[in-house]
């Protein structure tokens, strides 16, 4: 068996966009702990398309993280996503 990495990237703390933090909360957090969030608010605000539960139907804060109030896949959602997480500067001990 394999041990776990505690530091691996996703659970590296990332900061949030203004816009993002408006849905899953004020960063750091970790990459894992922001898409949990995303899907709650999506989940709670009832966001997935009843009859394609692959898309999503952007309400306006999420639609500011997404840059359009158009459906889009959940897949495609990712990327735009990945544009409002910055990845803290790391200091270089070299």
């Amino acid at each position: 068996m394999t041990k776990d990495k505690k530091n691996s990237a996703f659970m590296r703390p990332v900061h949030v966009s203004d816009a993002l933090a408006e849905i899953v909360g004020p960063g750091p957090m970790a990459r894992t702990e922001v898409t949990k969030k995303v899907w709650e608010y999506i989940k709670k605000h009832k966001l997935q398309d009843q009859n394609n539960k692959r898309m999503i139907n952007p309400d306006p804060k999420l639609a500011k993280v997404l840059g359009s109030p158009q459906p889009i896949d959940m897949f495609k959602m990712t990327s735009k996503i990945a544009k409002h997480i910055k990845e803290p500067e790391m200091s270089s001990k070299r």
